[in-house]
């Protein structure tokens, strides 16, 4: 396991031998952006994972960041989407240069492909919903057996997850936040971590994860939290 030595974050190999940082900063198109706090997270916590896509209108905004706190192109991962419109050879690598070129950078670490079902190529990652009311363990096991790295989005649940009485007796357990306890739960799942957030405060809390462990017992009653809720897109019943 390599580290990215700014944040000291844990870094999960794909099967081409590629290191992901397990722990990242998403944006969207909901929810605004903010400059300031993108330059911030890459500068000030160490943030070496971005997470983004052409649909939120960021690319050039995160570019601009990504110049601006100095930082090499080789010291970064850069996650981009692929939306079904760019689907196709041609269209999905123009769609991909263009993106390059919205950012100013030459390459990502990798593209998010948006899709219901896997296709004949085994992918390097598989991106869902994941929180302790959303935990799809056949899905996760299936990734462990298959060489696949599970990443997860919405980690706290939007904000349900905080207000659980499991999690805030966990955090108070540990001198924690409620939203590190959600962070370092899924990392300790070894599940890559994609939190997003607009606020310098919040970005700083979420990336102060690595100096504590939680323990078994606190692990079995967050997985216990299950519940099936989505607070995302539901895709059961997609064909």
């Amino acid at each position: 396991m390599q580290f990215f030595p700014a944040l000291r974050c844990p870094t999960v190999q794909l099967f081409n031998g590629l290191e992901i940082p397990v722990l990242g900063l998403g944006t969207s198109h909901r929810g605004g952006y903010s400059h300031d706090a993108i330059l911030y997270a890459l500068t000030e916590c160490g943030i070496r994972h971005l997470d983004t896509a052409k649909r939120y209108g960021c690319e050039k905004k995160l570019g601009k960041a990504i110049k601006e706190s100095g930082l090499q192109r080789s010291e970064l991962w850069l996650t981009n989407k692929l939306w079904p419109g760019d689907y196709g050879y041609k269209a999905a690598k123009e769609a991909c240069l263009d993106s390059c070129t919205a950012m100013g950078v030459e390459y990502f670490g990798m593209i998010n492909v948006l899709s219901q079902s896997l296709s004949k190529y085994q992918p390097s990652v598989i991106k869902v919903e994941y929180h302790p009311f959303q935990q799809p363990k056949h899905l996760m096991e299936y990734c462990r057996n298959n060489g696949i790295v599970f990443e997860g989005f919405s980690p706290l649940a939007k904000g349900q997850a905080l207000s659980d009485p499991v999690v805030q007796q966990i955090a108070k357990k540990h001198g924690r936040t409620t939203a590190q306890i959600c962070l370092r739960w899924s990392i300790q799942n070894g599940v890559v971590t994609i939190p997003k957030s607009i606020k310098k405060n919040r970005i700083q809390e979420n990336c102060q994860v690595f100096g504590f462990q939680l323990d078994e017992e606190d692990m079995v009653a967050l997985g216990n939290l299950h519940d099936g809720r989505h607070i995302s897109w539901d895709p059961t019943n997609v064909d």
